[in-house]
């Protein structure tokens, strides 16, 4: 009641210095039209001596402007003072209009009363224009009063309250990658930096296709990790993007480490630009168990869809009968013929013979036990279909280039040797994904078991458009090669893309245990996934209600989405969201960033301009510099082949030589009902 109370006595005071302010404008009009007043006989002697006693006190009437600035003065008092009801219709045009209207015809009419016209005529058309002027100034004042203050449509994408504080220090060492910033926050544009200073705990780089994923990260990643002496890894989906860049920054970044590293490239299309690299190395392979890695790789790059039917009898013969085979070259001649093709070699000969030499060693007998069971047993069906699952993925590796680049030594893979250290790019061709997966997945499960020890140097390996290829063993290094000094950095398009080719349990260990994150635009599951990651904050939520006598306003405050997944849906290019991981003597406040990434697109493109071609490797000249690739090729193809014979032919007489071992294998059981069946039918 009192609010109300006092609400009205100001009401009262408001109309009252408006009131006042009319009878100062009509004080106005008798004193400068005087003679149109007399003339009207509307004049009083008691008011001309009160008049002229209040100007001679006051001198109010010597300017024609000081009584208009005083009436307007108190009629702008007494419109601020009005609590008028609002209209979202009234805009600030439209009071600017009204407001230069009224000062125009209120102070600039002085003029009227100088013409060469009847005082009436003048006086007429000076009190219209006076009173036009004043109305225009009060319906400015009381719009002013009656203005909607409370714009919330100003900002209808909730931007500036999901904005926030983001980190711009630069914070590097000698492990870090450090990518500028530029982020909004309170209206303004901000300079910031993603620094990631432990990219040991794994980084994940998500986007779809033209989100800029690989130009304003993955490239970044390549330049800082070189130019600060790491040994590389790099998975080039498009051979050779991701090459051209590693090869040009070692070559200007020499001086960064205490040994200088070698660059090699496996390349399958073109074997002139390609070193060679024996990937089941008889060397690194110290136990059965390496060989069914091996084995296991490939198989299930062949076959994605058995990562979802791991265990299976179909599943899991191929991958043993591929593992002992592999297992059996590295034991046979101490390995010299321990390759991944003559592997596949021996798969296609007889199963009959190959069957009786694996068989003849005891380390791969049980091995071996299930298909020599089915043997047997007479389950021939079943045999076959146990070797067929094998053989058919198999045979589309069959290639004399595969082959080639497959059986040489110009390296090792154990690219963070502090001995040797290596950059190593293996390139794809999204025309052959299906072939070469197979084959530079057995490298990436050979590099993970080679990399991850103690003592070695600092590395990285780099894999971008990581569905494409099955990586046997990542959630394992992730987890733990940190303390090796091992970065991995993931470039894929979304979560749901891992989950298909990777199997949701191992997509999931993935996901959970990266510690550094960035994601352009992606949708759906991935943008929720990401949103419940970064968190909640505080944020201020408004509303105003308005009805025919007041206007009420409301402030609340919840917790929401810090980033809503439909913003992570509609990222820009270039611009990114995600969090960093710190280390202990380097807290980062403000993990979590939402910024776009800058990148230097001129210098960028000067430098792509200066690059240097990945040099031939092998020219593949004969002594008269005619060119001899095909047929070096083909005869290394042929070679293999005859050394795969010529295995089963060694052994064999070795087999039968013994007649121990004949026995043990029934080999003597066989000759005998083979001369009883000759004897009944001759």
């Amino acid at each position: 009641m009192q609010q109300e109370d006092d609400l009205r006595a100001l009401a009262k005071i408001m109309e009252f210095g408006r009131a006042v302010s009319i009878f100062l404008l009509v004080v106005h009009v008798y004193v400068y039209c005087y003679p149109s007043i007399t003339a009207w006989n509307l004049n009083l002697e008691v008011t001309d001596r009160i008049l002229v006693n209040f100007n001679n006190t006051t001198s109010i009437f010597n300017c024609i402007l000081w009584t208009k600035l005083l009436a307007v003065t108190l009629l702008a008092i007494s419109c601020l003072g009005t609590h008028g009801v609002k209209g979202e219709k009234i805009t600030w045009p439209k009071i600017y209009a009204a407001l230069v209207a009224g000062c125009v015809l209120f102070f600039l009419n002085w003029w009227l009363l100088d013409l060469s016209l009847p005082h009436m005529t003048s006086t007429i058309l000076y009190v219209i224009t006076l009173t036009a002027g004043y109305l225009g100034l009060l319906m400015a004042g009381l719009w002013m009063s009656r203005l909607y203050r409370h714009n919330l449509m100003g900002d209808v994408f909730n931007i500036e309250n999901e904005s926030f504080r983001q980190e711009t220090r630069l914070l590097e060492n000698e492990y870090s990658v450090n990518l500028p910033t530029s982020f909004r926050f309170q209206g303004k544009q901000h300079d910031g930096w993603i620094n990631v200073v432990n990219p040991f705990r794994a980084t994940i780089v998500l986007g779809t296709p033209g989100s800029g994923k690989s130009y304003a990260v993955v490239n970044n990643y390549i330049r800082q990790m070189i130019s600060k002496g790491y040994s590389c890894y790099i998975y080039d989906y498009k051979f050779d993007d991701l090459s051209t860049i590693a090869y040009n920054t070692l070559l200007n970044n020499m001086d960064k480490y205490k040994v200088k590293p070698r660059f090699y490239v496996i390349n399958f299309d073109d074997p002139r630009r390609s070193h060679r690299c024996n990937p089941i190395n008889p060397e690194f392979m110290t136990d059965i168990s390496d060989a069914y890695e091996a084995s296991y790789t490939i198989m299930l790059n062949l076959n994605r869809t058995w990562i979802e039917k791991q265990g299976d009898f179909f599943v899991e013969s191929p991958i043993i009968l591929l593992a002992a085979i592999i297992w059996y070259l590295k034991i046979y001649k101490n390995g010299i013929y321990c390759s991944f093709p003559h592997a596949v070699e021996l798969l296609n000969k007889p199963y009959s013979d190959l069957f009786t030499i694996l068989t003849s060693y005891s380390e791969l007998e049980n091995y071996l036990s299930p298909f020599m069971d089915a043997w047997k047993g007479g389950a021939q069906d079943q045999l076959q279909g146990q070797i067929a699952s094998a053989k058919i993925p198999l045979t589309r590796m069959i290639s004399p280039q595969l082959y080639w680049v497959m059986t040489g030594n110009d390296f090792s893979l154990d690219i963070n040797n502090p001995k040797e250290p290596k950059l190593l790019c293996v390139g794809n061709n999204p025309d052959r994904q299906n072939i070469y997966s197979a084959a530079l997945g057995l490298y990436n499960s050979r590099i993970v078991k080679l990399i991850n020890k103690k003592g070695q140097l600092k590395s990285t390996v780099i894999i971008d458009e990581l569905p494409t290829i099955y990586f046997r063993g990542l959630d394992n290094l992730i987890a733990t090669a940190r303390s090796n000094k091992v970065a991995v950095c993931l470039g894929f398009q979304d979560f749901s893309q891992l989950n298909r080719d990777y199997g949701e349990k191992e997509s999931k260990v993935i996901q959970n245990t990266v510690g550094n994150i960035f994601s352009g635009q992606v949708v759906g599951e991935t943008a929720k996934t990401l949103s419940e990651r970064f968190g909640k904050v505080l944020q201020q939520r408004q509303s105003v209600s308005i009805n025919r006598q007041d206007v009420s306003t409301s402030i609340s405050t919840q917790l929401d989405s810090l980033i809503p997944a439909s913003k992570i849906a509609n990222l820009s290019q270039g611009t990114f969201v995600g969090a960093v991981s710190d280390n202990f003597g380097e807290k980062i406040d403000q993990k979590i960033f939402h910024a776009e990434i800058i990148v230097d697109h001129a210098k960028v493109s000067a430098e792509e301009k200066a690059y240097r071609k990945i040099p031939v490797i092998n020219e593949f000249k004969d002594k008269d510099g005619n060119d001899i690739m095909m047929q070096q090729i083909q005869r290394n193809y042929d070679q293999i082949k005859l050394d795969a014979q010529a295995i089963i032919n060694e052994e064999m007489d070795r087999i039968k030589s013994d007649p121990e071992l004949c026995k043990r294998l029934g080999l003597d059981d066989e000759k005998s009902s083979k001369k009883k069946e000759l004897f009944i039918f001759p």
